[in-house]
């Protein structure tokens, strides 16, 4: 049975003869895809094609923009001078200004050599003030060990500064120089009575040596009343100078045991109540005294020698 959506085979009209009519129909389209558009589907399955189409072509295509408008010489001029003024209004606002220098644990001395190196006057913006590099200006004047720098609200620059402390003082040709606790230099001292609390060294490397000079002054502080001071000896050794003239000559190694040992002596038989000028404890197993020339004299005497001795400067 033949469904009554189909098309009639043949139409006819009275009086006429019947013609077929599928003889004359149109062919059907072949709905399968041409050879270059199944290749252009492929290509665009491919992730590299695909990222270059909807990324790079649109960011060239920006790129290109840009350049070609950059690259007159007054448009690039007038963006530089427009993001100069925006920065320096920004700049220049009153929560970013700089009104007081305050300055804590500094002497007067130091209180005004850093207030002249402020690399800026105040009243200055904060940007235009480099707290690295100023902070390492300040830490290279002798007398300060280290210093922090920090801009508090209200427009302040505090600058905390940690002074050295000196420890001794170095005899030099030129003059006397205060050092701390590890031989860098303090300040340079006028006149010896100004700081007479301080020890004193001399002798070339000295300063080089503070922490050992130190540690021999401790061991001998019994009779540090009678010190006058530590001299470096061919920069490898100390001798300690005491009073009337008398010379201890210390080992290079192990000066403080030696120290130690002398004092110790001292207390068992008064040996440097004896008159001598130079005892030499460079060999702990042999100790030397060299007396002086009365002292030589008399001993000369007493044991029966000939004496005629001549006193030497």
């Amino acid at each position: 049975m033949r469904p009554l959506s189909a098309e009639p085979r043949y139409f006819a009209q009275p009086g006429q003869r019947r013609v077929a009519v599928n003889a004359a129909r149109p062919s059907r389209r072949d709905p399968a895809p041409s050879r270059l558009a199944f290749r252009l589907q492929r290509l665009w399955l491919t992730p590299l094609v695909r990222s270059v189409t909807r990324i790079g072509l649109p960011v060239f295509a920006v790129v290109l923009g840009l350049g070609l408008w950059l690259g007159d010489d007054g448009r690039r001029a007038d963006i530089v001078a427009k993001y100069e003024d925006i920065k320096t209004q920004i700049q220049n606002r009153p929560e970013f200004r700089v009104s007081l220098l305050k300055i804590e644990g500094a002497g007067p001395e130091v209180d005004e050599a850093i207030r002249a190196m402020l690399p800026v006057h105040l009243p200055a913006s904060s940007f235009d003030i480099d707290l690295a590099a100023y902070r390492e200006t300040i830490t290279r004047l002798d007398a300060v060990a280290d210093a922090a720098l920090v801009i508090r609200p209200g427009g302040t620059l505090q600058v905390t500064v940690t002074e050295r402390t000196p420890a001794i003082l170095w005899r030099t040709p030129t003059g006397l120089e205060m050092l701390d606790a590890g031989g860098h230099r303090v300040a340079t001292l006028i006149d010896r009575a100004a700081r007479p609390d301080l020890p004193l060294i001399a002798g070339e490397g000295a300063d080089a040596a503070v922490p050992e000079a130190l540690a021999v002054l401790r061991a001998a502080q019994p009779i540090l009343n009678r010190a006058r001071g530590l001299v470096r000896m061919g920069e490898r050794r100390w001798d300690l100078v005491l009073d009337r003239d008398q010379r201890i000559l210390l080992p290079a190694a192990d000066p403080v045991r030696a120290v130690e040992r002398l004092i110790a002596l001292d207390t068992a038989e008064d040996l440097l109540d004896r008159d001598f000028t130079h005892l030499d404890l460079r060999n702990q197993n042999r100790p030397t005294i060299r007396l002086s020339a009365q002292a030589l004299e008399q001993f000369r005497a007493i044991t029966g020698q000939a004496t005629k001795v001549k006193a030497t400067q």
